[in-house]
C-alpha cells in the first residue's frame, strides 16, 4: 500500500541537533499497553526515554495505554511495573505514585478525550462514522478494481449523524499537503497527501485510538520527545495533521529500527525463540547486563566500548547515535556480556543474587563454604541458572554415569583397564600431598610424567570421576576445595565401577 501513497526522504542529519524545551524541562514517556508480558523491544523503548530524562535532569513519566480492551490482560500493567523496578528504571510520574498531570491509565482520562474531541467537531474537522463494517469492505473492492490505495476519505458519508458514544468519531482531513519532519533517529523525512486519511479518533466504546489518544495526553502531560519504535512512521502525516488541528506544538519525534531475529532479516518474534524479560532475569541474567545489553542494541558511542554502567550511559547517550537499521538480537553475545557482569560483582552481592540457583542439597552446607563453592565457579559462570549444574557435586555425591567417560572424545580408545590405572595411580599420589591448592597442581603434574598422558586425557578423566558434570573449574581447586576424603572416596568408587 504504501509504495503508492508514502514515500520517505531520510536525509543526513543535523549533528548539531539540540533538544529544545519551551518549558525549560525535559519530559519523556514509557507508555506501554497491558496486553501481555513486557518483551525486549517493549523495554528497549523505555530506557532511550529514560536516559534522556535523566541525562537532562528531567522527568520520566510511565502511562498505561489501556484502551484497547478485548487485548487487556489481568496483571499486566504489574507486570511492567514490576520489570522496569528490577532494570531500575523507575519513574517520576505514574499510575502507582501519582503526579502532576494523573490519572495515568488512558481509561480513567476518557472524558479528558471527550472534551478534545469536541474541539475538532466545532472546527468542522471531526465526523461522526456509522458505516457497517461490510460498507468499508466494498469500498476497498471499489479502490481496489480501481486499481487506488483505498482511503476512506474518498467514501466520507455527506450526512452524517450526530456524535454520541456508541458510534466511531472520524478525523476529517481537509489540510491536503505534502509533510516534513525531522527525526532524531531517521533524520528529515517526508510524506504526500496520499499518506493522509480519515482515521478513527474515538472508538463506539468511547475509548479513544493510539492515533488519538498518545497525542492527547502527550500534550496534556507536556512531554518533549516521543520516542518509539519505527513502525510508526508511516503513521506520522496523520500525527501532524492532528498537531496542526488541536494547535499543539511538535515534540522531538525518535523512531528506533527494529530489533532483529538471529538471521537478521525480519523482527524478534516469539517464533525465533523471544522470550519476556521476566523470563531472562529469572534464568539469572542480571539486570545490569540486560540493561548494557538492550541500551546498546542499535546504539554506540563511536568507540569499541562494551560494557555500560548506568551512570556511563546516562552520561554518554545521545538519539543520534542510534543505528537507522535494525540490530540483531544475538542471545550468545548476551551471555556473554551477562558473565562479564558477573565477574565485575563482589563475591557477597553475587551469593545474593544466586540463592534461588543453587541446588536444593546447598541448603545442607553452611553459607561460607557455598561461597566458596560460588568463588571458585564465578570466573566461568554465564548465567546464573547454570549455578545448579556446575555445582551440585560439590553439595552431594554425583550418580555413577560411566558413558560421560567412556564416551568422552579424549577417553574412548582407552580401555576400562587402563583408565582404572590411571586412577589408582593417582589414588597413590595423593597420598603424598598436603591438600593445597599449589600442592596438588604439582602433584597432578608430576602424574602426567609418569602416566606419560596428556592433560586433556588424564584431567578429563579426573575430573568427570570427581562430577560426572558437563563443566567444572581448574582441576586442583575442585580437589582442594572438595577434600581429601571425598577425592580418594569419590575416585576409588570409579575404579571399582570401570
Amino acid at each position: 500500500m504504501y509504495e503508492h501513497n508514502l514515500r520517505f526522504f531520510a536525509l543526513s542529519f543535523s549533528p548539531n541537533f539540540s533538544y529544545t524545551n519551551p518549558m525549560n524541562q525535559t519530559r519523556t514517556r514509557f507508555a506501554p499497553s497491558p496486553t501481555g508480558y513486557i518483551h525486549i523491544g517493549n523495554v528497549r523503548s523505555a530506557i532511550y526515554p529514560y536516559l534522556i530524562a535523566k541525562q537532562t535532569g528531567g522527568k520520566f513519566i510511565l502511562r498505561i495505554e489501556d484502551t484497547d480492551r478485548n487485548r487487556y490482560v489481568e496483571g499486566a500493567t504489574e507486570l511492567i511495573e514490576a520489570t522496569l523496578k528490577r532494570l531500575g528504571l523507575n519513574w517520576d510520574e505514574g499510575p502507582d505514585i501519582g503526579g502532576k498531570y494523573a490519572p495515568y491509565f488512558q481509561t480513567e482520562r476518557k472524558s479528558l478525550y471527550h472534551e478534545w474531541a469536541k474541539k475538532l467537531i466545532e472546527k468542522g474537522l471531526a465526523y461522526a462514522d456509522d458505516t457497517p463494517p461490510e460498507q468499508i469492505e466494498e469500498y476497498k473492492k471499489s479502490s481496489m478494481a480501481q486499481k487506488k490505495p483505498f482511503l476512506f476519505r474518498d467514501f466520507r458519508p455527506k450526512n452524517p449523524p450526530r456524535w454520541q458514544e456508541g458510534v466511531a468519531l472520524r478525523f476529517k482531513q481537509t489540510n491536503l499537503q505534502r509533510y516534513h519532519w525531522h527525526d532524531a533517529v531517521m533524520g528529515d523525512l517526508s510524506a504526500g497527501e496520499g499518506a493522509l486519511d480519515d482515521f478513527i479518533l474515538i472508538k463506539k466504546d468511547g475509548l479513544p485510538t493510539y492515533n488519538f489518544g498518545h497525542i492527547v495526553d502527550d500534550a496534556e502531560m507536556k512531554i518533549t520527545h516521543v520516542i518509539r519504535g519505527q513502525e510508526y512512521i508511516s503513521s506520522m502525516p496523520n500525527y501532524l495533521s492532528l498537531y496542526d488541528a488541536l494547535e499543539i506544538n511538535r515534540p522531538i519525534f525518535a523512531h528506533v529500527p527494529h530489533i532483529l531475529g538471529k538471521t537478521g532479516n525480519k523482527k524478534l518474534s516469539k517464533r525465533d525463540g523471544a522470550k519476556s524479560v521476566t523470563d531472562y532475569l529469572d534464568e539469572g541474567i542480571l539486570e545490569e547486563a540486560l540493561l548494557n545489553f538492550l541500551a546498546c542494541l542499535g546504539w554506540n558511542d563511536g568507540t569499541e566500548k562494551e560494557i555500560w554502567t548506568m551512570a556511563e550511559l546516562v552520561q554518554a547517550f545521545s538519539l543520534d547515535k542510534v543505528q537507522q537499521s535494525g540490530a540483531r538480537f544475538d542471545e550468545t553475545k548476551l551471555l556473554w556480556l551477562n558473565g562479564q557482569w558477573i565477574r565485575r560483582l563482589d563475591l557477597d552481592d553475587l551469593y545474593a543474587r544466586s540463592q534461588s540457583f543453587f541446588p536444593e542439597s546447598a541448603k545442607n552446607h553452611d553459607e561460607a563454604y557455598q561461597k566458596q563453592v560460588l568463588e571458585l565457579l564465578q570466573d566461568r559462570l554465564k548465567v546464573l541458572k547454570d549455578l545448579k549444574t556446575m555445582s551440585t557435586y560439590f553439595f552431594e555425591e554425583p550418580q555413577t554415569d560411566l558413558s560421560m567417560i567412556l564416551d568422552n572424545k579424549f577417553l574412548q580408545k582407552y580401555e576400562k583397564s587402563e583408565l582404572a590405572n590411571w586412577l589408582k595411580q593417582t589414588l597413590e599420589i595423593l597420598e603424598t600431598t598436603d591438600w593445597t591448592s599449589d600442592d596438588l597442581q604439582m602433584k597432578l603434574n608430576q602424574l602426567l610424567e609418569t602416566t606419560a598422558k596428556k592433560p586433556a586425557e588424564l584431567f578429563s578423566l579426573i575430573r568427570l570421576a570427581l562430577s560426572y558434570a558437563p563443566f567444572s573449574p581448574a582441576l586442583n581447586d575442585m580437589m582442594a576445595l572438595l577434600g581429601k576424603k571425598i577425592v580418594k572416596s569419590r575416585l576409588q568408587t570409579a575404579i571399582e565401577s570401570l
